[in-house]
């Protein structure tokens, strides 16, 4: 099938495939006689594959090692926990850090409702100061 057709199949762009194959995620196809690329039917399903583990959070490095793993026996179905662990991991941490976000911006906006002294805005005087540099947990 054709590279818009398979775009379409799967909701992805042309060049997104183009990127997956620089990747090496997506084996390059052969060429039709008109020159076009011509990708096998299972191409759908390993992008579906592809799309579904990028909605779970995975990284496109981590869902090159998880279509490796997808081949595998007991062992690999380890390695392929260890990972969804480590990415679970990972999004609690993301999260903590949206929840803790979320709340220093309602705290702001309460004061919002506060008598202001002058014609400074108690919110952008609070974003505007210098805060100490928290460490992060994420891994980039």
């Amino acid at each position: 099938m054709r590279t818009s057709e398979l775009a379409g199949r799967v909701g992805v762009n042309s060049e997104t495939l183009r990127y997956y194959e620089r990747r090496g995620l997506l084996d390059e196809p052969p060429r039709s006689s008109g020159g076009y690329r011509d990708y096998p039917d299972s191409a759908v399903e390993l992008l579906r594959f592809v799309k579904r583990a990028q909605g779970l959070g995975f990284t496109l490095d981590e869902v090159e090692e998880l279509l490796h793993l997808d081949t595998g026996g007991p062992d690999d179905c380890d390695a392929a926990r260890a990972l969804a662990e480590s990415r679970k991991a990972d999004l609690e941490a993301r999260i903590a850090d949206l929840q803790r976000m979320r709340d220093s911006l309602a705290e702001l906006i309460a004061t919002c409702d506060l008598p202001r002294s002058g014609r400074r805005c108690p919110l952008l005087a609070t974003i505007a100061t210098p805060q100490p540099r928290r460490s992060s947990r994420r891994r980039r």
